[in-house]
């Protein structure tokens, strides 16, 4: 399993190791004492699943209380996943990264807590998986608008995405609570 760096100190690409023949493949999603070793500590404690088309925008979500971190992967299809520093404190405060998260590549991204996620479906249809390091409180639950233009994410697409009623009510990052 290899651990990367994105530009955001605490965010990671993990690539596991995949194991493919004939059959089919196996791979190790997690492991407690390897992902200790990558750098993320935190015990995961809640598994969320979502189906969503092509188009749909989920995010830019975080916890003020509570505060999640992820670990996301694409079971099938595609997304461009993306984790917002929103911690005020920190040099990197209003940056984002963004990583093409696949069935094909088997990759996840770990989000730690501090940080909003979100993410687009790029193919027909993506099946995604979440381990969270706390547990889901939607009253502690905040949402950055997906297109504030300060943060500036470079979604990859140019049509407007598909969002739902919480998201379409975002805030922008100047009106939007964050950690101190």
């Amino acid at each position: 399993m290899e651990f990367v760096e994105t530009d955001l100190p605490g965010v990671k690409l993990v690539k596991p190791k995949v194991f493919g023949d004939e059959r089919g493949f196996f791979l190790e999603l997690y492991h407690q004492g390897k992902f200790r070793e990558g750098g993320i500590p935190d015990p995961f404690v809640q598994d969320n699943m979502s189906r969503s088309q092509k188009g749909v925008l989920r995010g830019l979500h975080y916890q003020i209380q509570h505060p999640q971190g992820k670990l996301v992967m694409a079971l099938q299809g595609e997304i461009f996943d993306v984790a917002v520093d929103v911690r005020k404190s920190s040099p990197h405060f209003g940056k984002w990264v963004g990583a093409t998260l696949s069935s094909e590549n088997r990759h996840a991204l770990y989000v730690p807590p501090g940080f909003a996620h979100g993410f687009l479906v790029l193919s027909e249809s993506a099946e995604v998986l979440y381990k969270c390091t706390d547990l889901y409180h939607p009253e502690h639950e905040r949402s950055l608008i997906w297109n504030d233009s300060t943060v500036g994410v470079e979604w990859p697409t140019d049509l407007e995405p598909i969002l739902s009623a919480k998201d379409q009510k975002g805030l922008p990052l100047a009106e939007v609570e964050c950690f101190d």
